[in-house]
């Protein structure tokens, strides 16, 4: 018996971008088409098997110990982005601003599907997904530095909306305009007592 279902969802990649220099900034550089490999999106600085702890996981490990790399895209939803647009007074959010490595319309909801869900194409190319991606000031910088007013309401804006971190279970290419399924765990939710 399968532990993922069909969720019914299809959605489309409607950008591919990679982040190549992130200690100058998190700005990406846009693609038509990427090769993911078990490391992530070939070029992104994000990719590897491993990766130094962050922020993110920083309850359970000292920075920079190094741990499976589950943090290797950042996925976002069309839908979401225009949302926080028009939230910020802006007709459109770049997203090269944020970091992203695809973006994704179809998906409601996007930001709260469960994690260990799977995003496939009909390549097969795999994406599962990781955590909630929570807004930070990286993003928020690169805005202010496009549309000077506007980047600094972004964390507080892009609560819940940021979009979801992912990795590749199952290595292909990425094109603008892929078809995507969603595919869901099966277990229902934790009810802890």
């Amino acid at each position: 018996m399968s532990c993922l279902i069909d969720s019914g969802y299809k959605g489309s990649i409607t950008w591919l971008g990679r982040v190549i220099n992130p200690a100058e900034n998190i700005r990406s550089e846009a693609l038509k088409t990427a090769e993911a490999n078990f490391e992530g999106i070939v070029g992104e600085s994000h990719s590897g098997t491993t990766r130094p702890a962050c922020v993110r996981v920083s309850m359970l490990y000292p920075k920079n110990t190094e741990i499976r790399n589950t943090r290797q895209l950042s996925i976002l939803s069309a839908e979401e982005n225009a949302e926080i647009a028009e939230s910020l007074g802006l007709p459109e959010l770049d997203p090269r601003w944020l970091g992203a490595s695809i973006v994704i319309a179809g998906f409601p909801d996007f930001t709260h599907i469960p994690p260990g869900s799977r995003l496939q194409t009909k390549a097969g190319t795999t994406l599962t997904v990781d955590l909630e991606n929570k807004p930070c000031n990286w993003p928020a910088r690169e805005i202010e530095r496009n549309c000077s007013g506007h980047g600094k309401a972004f964390k507080s804006v892009a609560n819940g909306r940021r979009g979801i971190t992912a990795w590749v279970e199952r290595p292909g290419p990425l094109s603008m305009g892929d078809a995507v399924r969603l595919f869901v765990p099966s277990q229902r939710a934790w009810q802890p007592g």
